[in-house]
């Protein structure tokens, strides 16, 4: 999955368009990065997620892309958004080459969730806009959010 800036959706969508790299060589780029702990505080209690961070721009732009064995409690986050610092942002993602559906959360700088977009459609190109400024972004298996209770408001966490 590919983040975009408002202001650079174009830009990323013709450079991402051009790489000319196919599935195999895309997926085994680079090594799984460490895993960070995540916890969302949610009317239903504490979920703890082991997450991969994405904290550059190539990382931030790769995102789960080619991933099919994605753990239950896994997921990547992205933060700081965007990755080069500064305020919170409007951020839209697609799911081009990215096969399994996933929940994207879309967290303010006060650690809220803002927006959860659910089991986005894998493979779509069509854009999913956090829908105001964000600090950070979680993904994590479509459906998660809804089988663990989490919702808009609830608090994400991490180191």
């Amino acid at each position: 999955m590919r983040f975009h800036g408002l202001a650079a959706i174009a830009l990323l969508v013709g450079a991402s368009a051009c790489t000319g790299r196919d599935a195999a060589a895309a997926g085994n780029e680079a090594a799984p990065a460490a895993l960070a702990p995540v916890t969302i505080t949610s009317a239903t209690g504490r979920h703890v997620f082991k997450v991969e961070m994405a904290r550059t721009e190539p990382q931030q732009q790769r995102g789960l892309m080619y991933r099919t064995n994605i753990p239950a409690d896994g997921g990547m986050l992205f933060a700081p958004y965007p990755p080069e610092g500064g305020p919170p942002r409007e951020a839209s993602f697609w799911m081009k080459n990215t096969p399994s559906p996933l929940d994207i959360i879309f967290i303010r700088a006060d650690g809220t969730i803002a927006r959860i977009a659910e089991n986005t459609v894998p493979f779509s190109e069509a854009q999913v806009p956090s829908g105001e400024p964000v600090a950070a972004v979680l993904e994590i298996n479509g459906g998660r959010a809804a089988e663990l209770g989490i919702a808009e408001g609830d608090k994400v966490s991490w180191k």
